[in-house]
């Protein structure tokens, strides 16, 4: 019985190809090693700049716990109304006079601080006492009457700083 041997390469084309093959893919192969292990890795020289790098390793979050907390009284009338009292007074919910409407607060201002200030302090209509904002103080409360007053067509005073106690008084 004779056995017969067979290749899978036929004609001198498909020799020529595998011996090519055979000698390229190994050089390939030590010629990206060679690279891979004399080389060094190339950075953009911009990258390390150290803004880049604090960009790179910022938190992906960050906590912030609200605003520095004022001392009672610090704060001005303009703060109070942007925080506090422009929620109805500029769009005029449940009837509350809205900031700058002249014909609304020429008759309340022709009350008096005094009159809105006690009507602020213990809520008038739909307003509850304080406006909703029990920490405000009472000079607080004034100053954003008085801020609210004169931007619709009033003219009173801010109020002034209470007399700290033991200074002397001028």
């Amino acid at each position: 019985m004779s056995e017969e041997h067979s290749s899978f390469i036929k004609t001198p084309q498909q020799l020529a190809v595998v011996v090519l093959l055979a000698f390229a893919i190994p050089l390939f192969g030590i010629l990206m090693i060679v690279e891979l292990v004399t080389n060094r890795p190339r950075v953009d020289p911009a990258a390390m700049t150290p803004e880049a790098v604090a960009a790179r390793i910022q938190p992906v979050g960050r906590v912030e716990f609200g605003q520095a907390v004022q001392p009672p009284g610090a704060r001005s009338g303009e703060e109070i109304v942007k925080a506090v009292c422009a929620a109805c007074h500029v769009p005029g919910v449940a009837n509350a006079p809205k900031i700058g409407d002249r014909a609304a607060w020429a008759p309340l201002v022709r009350q008096g601080l005094k009159s809105l200030l006690a009507d602020s302090i213990k809520g008038k209509g739909a307003m509850p006492p304080r406006g909703g904002a029990p920490d405000l103080t009472d000079l607080e409360l004034a100053r954003a009457i008085v801020y609210m007053a004169n931007q619709s067509g009033g003219n009173l005073k801010e109020p002034a700083e209470p007399a700290a106690k033991g200074a002397p008084r001028k």
